[in-house]
């Protein structure tokens, strides 16, 4: 932590540490309270005990959307900590769609972990997300100014829902385009970003011209966060992402680099298709091959080039008295990251 122009200037590190420290006791409230087997698979999936119930020092996660949502309360003259349960409603929101997620793609590990349907069956996975969407509403009954938070996080819900489902719809169809990936994005990670700054800014009693600026950047920063997801997804070290690498690559997703290398009517874009229509599961060997392809076909630097655009976008979207350090700092966390 150092301290410029009368500004204290926290690391990356503290702020998601900070973050992390005043929602959990929430978190652990809320899911400690959700009825066995519920509770026991909700703390698991958190970090804080083994699939037997031992406590652990698991990794529970980022925490960059709370993090997102107290600095801009903050920016807003808000004190973070009066905020709290609002910003584990948003963690909540955000770790039962991981939930759903890893049924959906397949995962059998995150955070380097078994996921919880691959210990416990996809039906228990998708019902402790069904609960932990629940106890979200609950959190937010507890903050000022309850319906708005309500609304705005349950539309967020689902404009992320349509995301993800045009994003698992991009397996089966023929290559997407740019705009239809952004719109994608947009909705599966773009929208609960937006609403974690824009409800920030609303609890802490921000005018709609400052509500809509937070909205706008947190979207922005969102679609620059998933197109570095799509860059770890395939290019990531496994022992810092704590997933397999490739996983988009072995489920056919269009992510961004593969969308670029898919249109780019390069050889390696045309080899690339081919792989992507063999009518079976890819080997490890050919996964390599079509990483090197994307890359070639140069997917991959386009992607980089266009999260640093958007983040640039988001930045730009803030009013000046809005573009606090934390908030710089944890739009470039979204895009310098490695997992």
């Amino acid at each position: 932590m150092s301290s410029t122009d009368g500004q204290t200037i926290r690391t990356p590190n503290e702020l998601l540490g900070a973050a992390r420290v005043m929602t959990e006791p929430s978190l652990r409230a809320v899911v400690g309270e959700l009825p066995e087997p519920l509770r026991h698979m909700g703390g698991y999936h958190f970090g804080w005990w083994d699939s037997e119930g031992t406590p652990t020092a698991a990794s529970s996660g980022k925490s960059i959307r709370a993090a997102l949502f107290f600095a801009a309360a903050s920016a807003c003259g808000a004190a973070p900590q009066s905020l709290a349960t609002a910003a584990a409603a948003i963690e909540l929101v955000h770790n039962f769609t991981l939930l759903h997620d890893d049924v959906m793609d397949r995962d059998r590990t995150r955070r380097g972990r078994e996921t919880v349907w691959s210990l416990w069956g996809i039906p228990d996975a998708i019902l402790l997300g069904d609960a932990m969407h629940a106890a979200a509403g609950k959190c937010l009954v507890t903050s000022p100014r309850t319906a708005i938070g309500l609304v705005r996080l349950e539309d967020a819900v689902i404009e992320l829902c349509r995301g993800q489902q045009e994003d698992c719809a991009f397996e089966s169809i023929p290559p997407a385009n740019g705009e239809e990936y952004s719109r994608m994005a947009m909705g599966k990670t773009g929208a609960l970003m937006g609403a974690a700054c824009a409800l920030g800014a609303e609890l802490a009693d921000g005018d709609q011209h400052v509500v809509a600026a937070m909205d706008t950047f947190g979207r922005q920063v969102g679609v620059s966060f998933q197109i570095v997801d799509d860059l770890i997804g395939i290019w990531g070290d496994p022992a810092v992402t704590g997933k397999p690498v490739g996983n988009d690559l072995v489920n056919r997703k269009q992510t961004m680099p593969i969308v670029v290398a898919l249109r780019s009517g390069t050889p390696a874009g045309t080899r690339l298709q081919k792989l992507y229509e063999l009518p079976r599961a890819l080997t490890p060997e050919e996964v390599s091959l079509a990483a090197e392809l994307v890359e070639e076909s140069g997917g991959r630097r386009a992607a980089q080039e266009l999260a640093e655009r958007l983040l640039a976008q988001a930045l730009a979207a803030l009013p000046g008295e809005l573009a606090t350090t934390d908030l710089i700092t944890l739009a470039g966390v979204v895009a310098h990251r490695d997992r």
